[in-house]
């Protein structure tokens, strides 16, 4: 058993930006050469998140919309009054979505569904450089 730890960056355009991290994922993941175990995906931030869908434009508007009718942006919260960047919505979205995921993997590659894209949400207000640790458990 051996635990290898790689990072991805990049950066988003802010307010719900969607990105599908899925072959970056699965690329690192062939880098290690390992063929059994899990992959943890940590976003490092407060204000973004991780899980799986069908990524298609559907879909990602469809995302965008709930987050907005559950957590609107344009509602005051305590945050911002503290704070005032204006983020408050941003951090419960985080929240509410979490920031990690664990995917297993098997003869090297990452056991999604036919239709299942990891994907990153950036719920801030901007744009970021955002990092995302990836740390492959296996052999």
């Amino acid at each position: 058993m051996r635990i290898e730890t790689s990072l991805l960056t990049f950066h988003t355009k802010g307010r719900t930006d969607v990105v599908d991290i899925t072959d970056e994922i699965a690329e690192r993941m062939r880098e290690t050469n390992m063929q059994e175990g899990s992959v943890l995906i940590f976003a490092s931030g407060s204000t973004c998140g991780i899980t799986t869908i069908e990524y298609e434009p559907g879909l990602v508007a469809d995302i965008k919309e709930f987050f907005e009718r559950v957590v609107p942006e344009a509602i005051t919260y305590k945050h911002d009054e503290r704070w005032h960047d204006g983020n408050g919505h941003s951090h419960i979205r985080s929240s509410l979505l979490k920031n990690s995921l664990t995917i297993p993997f098997l003869k090297g590659e990452l056991l999604l569904g036919t239709w299942q894209q990891v994907i990153f949400i950036e719920f801030d207000n901007k744009a970021r450089n955002r990092k995302i640790y990836l740390q492959f458990t296996g052999e």
